[in-house]
């Protein structure tokens, strides 16, 4: 009976305590509109001054807030784009309405990016550019992925309309393995292929939060890879941004039918998220692109292919038998008819003396090839899937698991090109995470689908139904009747001996040797074509399997609220492992996966000195892979405040790379015959290169010698001023830099004789002489009458030092600049947008494993106009890109980028 009691008694101690709790529980509520123009203002930031509690504006620009704190207390208000404003709290029950005013100021953002650790844009130690969401629905690219492209000192190479790669300081490319991009913190790389894929599986527009790009050096916080920029995407919290969105936006695509017939362009995105009691959040995405794809027509004669250095000559099939079409495929198999010329001379010797006059030099020709729009399905798809589940344990510590994933399909230029079907991809993490630490452990899983090279694909088509020569089993040729190159000898000897001229007998003899050729679009071709695909390539085939894994734990911690008396110190490290799965397609690991692990450690302290106008920041990373040796990265910072919201910054820091997995591991066989291989020194017994020596192939007589494989690394300096000038209405941003490249990272091609002739090889070298680049940027933006904004920004990057004969891929162009004019209201009631972009970037040379080749100066102009629909929180937007519809591409061997014009409907996408 005395055991009842108790419990009795402590029932109703429990049911005391918690009727006390309750009590003492304070609820504000209230609303937040935007004083302009009296639209609601979703997503603001409400919190009592001096503690972390808070809550979000919903979409309706409601908030609550629920707290033991007991008046009075204050409130503190704040947004991008808004000025920060502070109520006190006199009584609980309180409701609470606020008139937000917009800023007028440029500058306001903060960024986490520069130092790991939020602080103001314009204190920023190093130089870093922000996209905020607000941007991103005033621009006028049809996808928030194009918006980077106009940033200064940003190049972007686009493969296809949904395969683009954004770099800095030069190294563009359709893979940048020198540039990191960061998803919610998670490498957006693809663990084999060695691309990012943010356009492809990345957030979706209307997840976005916001974009943060650090121009240049930034491994001493980022690791390897950092080299040359690194770009940071954030979605949104659900917690902050609630409720419905979705966005549809129809458009359409080749309307002068130059390259393809007009088509459409479909883009439709919805996002759910829910804040449930400001205690657990979710959100869920979902974007569907699909559109016929550009189409890469680059029809310039290419030569000298097999050495892996070729150039653009003169000529066209009908006026070079040669002819290989930097677009057409399958007309990469070349050969010298002599040798069966000499042969018709052996067996009839009376065409001896006439066959002699022949042979003085080679007579080279070609294979008759298909054009990209016979071999690549336009129809271009990409799904993205995105997700999060975030739950607060306690009032600083926030539990999150998260999840991208991406199909599609799309068009890809690296070492020949490649059309993505099926590829799908997927990136998952759980997450603890505090004010002053995180922890986080996240996977990338691949699997290139039914994903096909198209280069070799349409060379082996053309085998297929003819092969070129037959060879034996040992790789020695024996011609048959039935050959194609027998057959056009042939015939060219005939029309030779008839009295044709060179030109009419390569072309009669081409129309005899390909005779039974599949028709693009006939069900013969069609049907030898995807079977062909459909074989790997380590069997004989165009299809690379592709199923590598990435494996991710890392953690940092803010050690300032302990440190700060003597500076604010930051720590992190990480544990990283890849699994590459190719099945020999790609790799070297027919056998088994290969697996590669990193491990990386870095600190960073800081200390400000005369009332914070002097702040310096010195930080230090050490890196291991387990191929190479260690790596310690130092960088130091300096920032100087010469008057209020003026700061000069300086630099000094090393960054690095390790090879990269293709680097170390690839084994495949490009177009032109060229073996491309990693620098594993097991390549070097695989190919027999220890007993059978390698050569220089310009000239032979100079042996090839493998040296130590090592990192890549960067040495760089730079200087630069940001500040608000003219009242706040300016805002200046300007740097210049000098780096020095060591043990630079390029690729040579070495010969290798066979029984059969000679084997080429493009091989991973270091150049023992250092690289240097240099080059500077220079931005403003100008808030002028009635919020108008101008912003201009002109940047230059080069490479110099570059020793003859290697391949440097810098492909940059000396100068490039961007100039846009907008305003995000205008009218009585600010309903309307507008905003017009301009880009120009200079002319260059290009280099690449697929082709090198002059790029020529692109222009282009975008715009759009949009307006606000406040009652139903939606935007209606007409807009396009390239709308002068002035065709350019930006590296060779890619797609002939057209005009895109587009009308969307947006809600609660505020």
């Amino acid at each position: 009976m005395r055991k009842s009691y108790s419990y009795f008694a402590s029932l109703l101690l429990a049911l005391f305590f918690s009727i006390a709790a309750i009590a003492q529980t304070v609820t504000i509520t209230g609303n937040v509109k935007n004083s302009s123009n009296q639209d609601v203002v979703p997503a603001v930031s409400v919190t009592i001054k001096g503690t972390s509690s808070g809550t979000f504006t919903d979409e309706k620009g409601n908030f609550t807030l629920n707290t033991s704190q007991k008046p009075p207390f204050t409130l503190v208000f704040s947004s991008i784009g808004f000025e920060s404003q502070e109520v006190v709290v006199n009584e609980g029950g309180q409701v609470v309405n606020i008139s937000f005013s917009p800023s007028s100021s440029l500058g306001t953002e903060v960024v986490v990016s520069a130092s790991r650790v939020p602080e103001r844009i314009l204190e920023s130690p190093v130089s870093i550019e922000r996209v905020s969401s607000a941007a991103i629905r005033i621009a006028p690219s049809a996808t928030y992925y194009d918006i980077v492209g106009s940033l200064k000192g940003v190049d972007v190479v686009t493969s296809s309309l949904t395969f683009k790669t954004p770099t800095t300081r030069g190294f563009a490319g359709s893979g940048n393995t020198r540039f990191n991009q960061l998803v919610d913190g998670m490498d957006n790389q693809a663990p084999g292929l060695n691309f990012s894929v943010g356009a492809i599986i990345g957030v979706s527009e209307l997840d976005v939060d916001n974009l943060e790009l650090l121009p240049g050096a930034s491994s001493a916080l980022y690791g390897p890879g950092g080299m040359n920029g690194t770009l940071l995407m954030t979605s949104k919290n659900p917690f902050k941004y609630t409720g419905l969105s979705f966005q549809v936006k129809e458009g359409i695509m080749n309307t002068d039918s130059r390259y393809r017939d007009a088509s459409s362009y479909h883009n439709w995105a919805v996002r759910w998220a829910e804040n449930i009691k400001d205690k657990f959040a979710y959100k869920l995405n979902m974007e569907f692109i699909q559109a016929k794809d550009w189409l890469a027509a680059d029809k310039r004669n290419y030569a000298n292919r097999a050495s892996g250095n070729g150039f653009i000559i003169p000529g066209t099939r009908e006026t070079d038998p040669n002819y290989d079409g930097v677009n057409v495929y399958g007309d990469e198999t070349t050969a010298d008819i002599r040798a069966v010329l000499q042969g018709v001379a052996a067996q009839a010797p009376f065409l001896a003396p006439y066959v002699s006059t022949l042979l003085g030099s080679p007579i080279n020709v070609s294979r008759t090839g298909y054009n990209e729009e016979d071999i690549i399905d336009p129809n271009t798809l990409n799904f993205k899937l995105g997700g999060a589940f975030h739950y607060k344990l306690t009032e600083k510590v926030e539990a999150i698991v998260a999840g991208n994933w991406g199909t599609g399909n799309s068009v890809y230029t690296g070492s020949d090109r490649y059309s993505f079907r099926d590829f799908k991809m997927g990136q998952y993490k759980a997450e603890l995470k505090h004010d002053n630490w995180y922890l986080r452990g996240y996977t990338t899983q691949e699997n290139a689908g039914q994903s096909y090279n198209a280069t070799v694909t349409t060379r082996l088509l053309n085998e297929a139904w003819k092969p070129t020569i037959t060879f034996n089993a040992d790789g020695t040729p024996n011609p048959q009747q039935s050959d194609w190159l027998v057959q056009y000898t042939q015939a060219y000897l005939a029309s030779k001996l008839a009295g044709a001229g060179e030109l009419a007998a390569h072309t009669q003899a081409r129309s005899v040797a390909d005779v039974g050729r599949p028709e693009p679009g006939s069900k013969q071709f069609k049907e030898l074509f995807d079977q062909i695909r459909g074989i790997s390539i380590s069997d004989g085939g165009g299809l690379f399997i592709e199923k590598s894994d990435l494996y991710q734990v890392e953690g940092q911690y803010n050690l300032s609220p302990v440190t700060s008396a003597v500076a604010d110190i930051l720590v992190g490290a990480n544990y990283k492992k890849y699994v590459l799965n190719s099945e020999g397609t790609l790799f070297t690991d027919s056998l088994r996966p290969i697996k590669i692990w990193e491990i990386g450690a870095y600190i960073q302290a800081t200390r400000r000195f005369l009332d914070d106008r002097l702040k310096f920041t010195f930080s230090g990373r050490y890196d291991k892979n387990q191929n190479f040796e260690g790596k310690f990265t130092p960088r130091g910072t300096v920032v100087v405040t010469v008057a209020k919201n003026n700061n000069i910054r300086f630099s000094a820091q090393t960054a690095y790379r390790f090879p990269s997995t293709q680097q170390q591991w690839i084994d495949l066989a490009i177009g032109g015959g060229v073996q491309l291989i990693g620098g594993d020194e097991s390549f070097q017994d695989y190919y027999g290169f220890k007993g059978n020596r390698p050569f220089n192939p310009t000239n032979p007589s100079e042996l090839h010698t493998f040296k130590t494989f090592k990192p890549e690394s960067v040495t760089s300096y730079e200087l630069g001023y940001k500040g608000l000038l003219a009242g706040g209405k300016l805002l200046v941003d300007m740097y210049g830099y000098y780096g020095q490249y060591t043990n630079f990272l390029a690729r040579t091609l070495v010969g290798q004789s066979t029984g059969a002739g000679t084997r080429f090889f493009s091989v991973p070298i270091n150049i023992e002489e250092d690289v240097t680049t240099y080059g500077f940027g220079i931005g403003f933006d100008y808030r002028f009458y009635r919020s108008y904004t101008l912003s201009t920004n002109l940047s230059s990057d080069v490479l110099k030092d570059v020793p003859e004969g290697y391949i440097s891929f810098f492909n940059a162009p000396k100068y490039r600049f961007n100039a846009s004019v907008s305003n995000a209201g205008i009218g009585k009631d600010k309903r309307v947008g507008f905003m017009v972009s301009y880009k120009w970037q200079d002319a260059f040379y290009y280099e690449g494993d697929f082709a090198n080749g002059d790029i020529s100066a692109i222009h282009t102009l975008d715009a759009q106009v949009s307006y606000r629909l406040p009652k139903i929180k939606s935007v209606l937007k007409l807009g396009g890109n390239n709308i002068l519809n002035q065709y350019y591409f930006n590296a060779v061997g890619n797609s002939f980028v057209g005009g895109l014009y587009y009308v969307s409907f947006g809600y609660n996408i505020f």
